[in-house]
């Protein structure tokens, strides 16, 4: 299995690269940035590399207790709504098939508003013994 994921990877990145895609073959760039979702320049910590994917489910009214990520943070909205309340900054609400580099470093706490489960792809860039968020006292 991981040697066909890698292998998908592998195809994927040379595809992109190429001039013509193969017939049938298509990427659909999800993001592309060197900032955050504040505009923020973030950084990859020190250490063994380490990548964590992960899909975060929020239940209807769930509330995501106040963090912050010392690690980039590629986020992908999957189903649902979701808004995140960035202290000294406000709220911005996310939507199914929105994509984004969280913000690095920076207090904020997500609720899911509406009826319906929200599902989130995190993909954190971390490293060995680095967590990927840390709890904050509200």
């Amino acid at each position: 299995m991981k040697k066909t994921i890698f292998g998908l990877f592998l195809l994927t990145g040379v595809f992109a690269t190429a001039q013509a895609d193969p017939p049938g073959l298509t990427v659909d760039t999800l993001l592309e940035t060197a900032t955050t979702i504040l505009g923020q320049d973030f950084a990859y910590p020190e250490g063994q590399a380490k990548i964590t994917a992960a899909v975060l489910t929020v239940p209807p009214q769930g509330t995501v207790p106040l963090h912050e990520h010392p690690v980039p943070l590629f986020v992908y909205v999957l189903q649902g709504a979701i808004t995140v309340v960035y202290e000294e900054v406000g709220p911005i609400t996310y939507h199914s098939g929105d994509s984004f580099v969280e913000a690095f470093q920076w207090p904020h706490q997500a609720h899911n508003a509406g009826r319906g489960v929200v599902k989130i792809l995190t993909v954190y860039a971390g490293a060995e013994g680095v967590p990927n968020a840390v709890a904050l006292d509200p």
